[in-house]
């Protein structure tokens, strides 16, 4: 008998049953508590939070209460996205091609995910969707040859799932400490910015514009500014436009440089604009209230 045959059909069916469904729904939530531990470890740690911080203590709150109704879902979508078109393709191909069947079902995820990845390039690009397509793919796809050979039932199924889950996670804890420490996940740093880089025009949304010349002078169109009166829980921010001057600035609390940017007359106080982005493709920063939910806004550097 063959990896992944049913008992007692040699060759199997190519198509899936139901028990092949549950066995993919079940590990394709089941990988999934991994899979977003590695995901908030990159995005923590190698990407900008612009000082807002990585962890919102409410959203993770409702990600565990909801997670045990949430990762079935999910874990049936991926099913009929990934798995069981890769199920199917494994099965073919053990039977045209030969050769170890195991094989087969460990590569033809990378179908679908070659599919999607194509289907979603304006969203992502091809280098990111793909491995990670292909990624959440493997572990159900080779789930359920595992549990179509070993002929288990649908209880046995779901609670092994669970059990790997667990070892997972633990894993992807210990994997993604060991990455962050020995630099393979590097840590982000905002770029150092000298006055040369800084002095230019910068633009943001909604029309915002700042004019940094070398000898400290500004010019600012509808560039936000904390009201004289500045209430942080209200995330309050005013429209300014004029002259001004700028000076480097560094920020203790947030331990990054950037500018103090000092604007004439009454419009707003004084804003402390922090550097963000990369050393390629700087920005200005500065975040009005909150820092889990008040208003950021960004500059780019146009010219």
């Amino acid at each position: 008998m063959g990896w992944g045959e049913t008992p007692g059909r040699p060759g199997g069916n190519v198509y899936w049953s139901a028990a092949d469904l549950g066995a993919a729904a079940a590990m394709g939530g089941a990988q999934l508590p991994a899979a977003g531990l590695l995901w908030w470890i990159v995005v923590s740690t190698a990407h900008d939070d612009y000082g807002a911080g990585s962890v919102d203590a409410l959203g993770a709150l409702c990600v565990l209460l909801f997670a045990p109704l949430l990762l079935p879902l999910l874990g049936m979508a991926l099913t009929f996205v990934l798995t069981l078109p890769a199920v199917v393709l494994a099965r073919l191909a053990g039977r045209r091609p030969g050769g170890p069947s195991w094989l087969w079902h460990l590569v033809t995820p990378l179908a679908p995910a070659l599919f999607w990845g194509g289907v979603t390039v304006p969203l992502w690009s091809l280098t990111t969707s793909v491995p990670v397509l292909t990624a959440l793919g493997v572990l159900p796809t080779l789930w359920v040859g595992c549990a179509r050979r070993r002929a288990w039932r649908q209880w046995g199924v779901w609670w092994r799932a669970a059990v790997g889950s667990a070892v997972l996670f633990f894993a992807a804890l210990g994997g993604g400490f060991l990455a962050t420490e020995t630099g393979v996940i590097e840590q982000y740093e905002p770029p150092e910015l000298t006055t040369a880089r800084l002095a230019g025009v910068w633009h943001g949304d909604g029309g915002a514009e700042l004019r940094l010349s070398p000898d400290g002078r500004a010019t600012a169109v509808r560039l936000p500014a904390e009201p004289p009166d500045y209430d942080w829980l209200a995330h309050e921010y005013v429209k300014c436009a004029g002259g001004g001057s700028w000076k480097p600035h560094h920020r203790d609390d947030l331990g990054r440089n950037g500018i103090l940017l000092r604007l004439d007359g009454d419009c707003g106080e004084d804003t402390e604009w922090s550097f963000g982005g990369t050393e390629e493709d700087p920005e200005l920063y500065v975040l009005f209230g909150d820092p889990d939910a008040g208003r950021l806004w960004i500059l780019k550097r146009t010219g």
